[in-house]
């Protein structure tokens, strides 16, 4: 493998050895916290401890860290690669900046959104995070598989994003709200989150499946996929 295919494995290496385990852990600890919640309410005694619910948020929040940097850094390198090799920077500048200015505005904005407590803000963080994400998701440069949307890799990465985001957003107000509204959106979305995490595991697979190394590219691209067939080689 040549630099540039270690620069490419980064993006699924680090989802499978940072990002899963911790979706695991977060999973795990969720069950846990509203089974004591559960036992509680009703009065019951349970050997599960009150620090469960704490320890969820924190790695809630680190899973949530994880999936949105994971889906920047694999956005940053077919964008920044494929714009070096086309020469973007001398055809299109203004693009070429502009995209640098939106990752790192993404990246601020969302170690902003941790911090903050003012409802407002917190809006405004996840907003401006969020359509970072989407601004530079739609740059020509990303392969998102519009024609197959319904098992597209992109799109089930930008989704389960968006409700890492959310999740991320709404903590304080999940505390706040004696009548669990906010927790019951948050475990709804998360459920649905969890679902899209399994797909991005499924069409992850797949994708680097079909992915060549650089120095095969040239010859792999010019498959006919339709039909299944390459050129014999001379």
């Amino acid at each position: 493998m040549e630099l540039q295919d270690i620069f490419a494995l980064l993006h699924p290496a680090i989802a499978i050895v940072v990002v899963f385990p911790l979706i695991g852990i977060v999973v795990n600890r969720a069950l846990l916290t509203r089974q004591r919640r559960l036992l509680v309410a009703d009065g019951g005694k349970t050997k599960i401890p009150p620090v469960v619910g704490s320890e969820h948020v924190a790695m809630g929040n680190w899973l949530s860290g994880s999936v949105v940097g994971v889906a920047l850094l694999g956005m940053a390198y077919p964008i920044f690669s494929k714009m070096l090799s086309n020469d973007t920077i001398t055809k299109e500048p203004f693009r070429f900046f502009f995209a640098i200015a939106i990752f790192l505005l993404t990246i601020a904005s969302f170690a902003l959104l941790f911090k903050a407590r003012v409802k407002l803000w917190r809006g405004i963080f996840a907003t401006f995070t969020g359509m970072g994400l989407m601004i530079l998701g739609f740059q020509p440069e990303i392969f998102r598989r519009d024609n197959e949307w319904f098992v597209s890799h992109y799109y089930y990465g930008m989704i389960a994003s968006l409700l890492m985001i959310f999740s991320v957003a709404i903590v304080q107000d999940i505390y706040q709200d004696r009548e669990n509204r906010w927790r019951r959106v948050h475990i709804i979305l998360n459920c649905l989150a969890l679902l899209f995490f399994i797909g991005q595991g499924m069409t992850g697979a797949r994708d680097l499946l079909e992915i060549p190394l650089h120095w095969q590219s040239q010859y792999i691209y010019q498959c006919d996929y339709t039909n299944k067939t390459c050129p014999q080689p001379k």
